[in-house]
């Protein structure tokens, strides 16, 4: 089964590096419906207009603003030692 890589995998299969994001690649049956049920490829589409080695859009959230650290807080009840 020929699938599309949505994410770059680092590392070896069978001992060549794995395909860029974007990039096909053909798998056994097993295999791809693994990755692609894992969200790390998608089915590849013979229809394509031939854009192979175009990578999908990202879409990635905007992080927004940056988390800000807040004060220390004060102790509301005593301790036991305190009472």
């Amino acid at each position: 089964m020929r699938v599309r890589m949505k994410v770059t995998i680092s590392g070896t299969r069978d001992g060549q590096p794995w395909p860029e994001r974007g990039s096909s690649v053909d798998l056994p049956d097993a295999e791809a419906k693994q990755m692609v049920a894992a969200g790390l490829a998608e089915p590849h589409d013979d229809s394509d207009d031939g854009e192979d080695d175009q990578p999908p859009e990202e879409n990635a959230a905007n992080p927004g603003e940056p988390e800000k650290a807040t004060g220390r807080r004060k102790p509301t009840a005593k301790s036991a030692v305190e009472k």
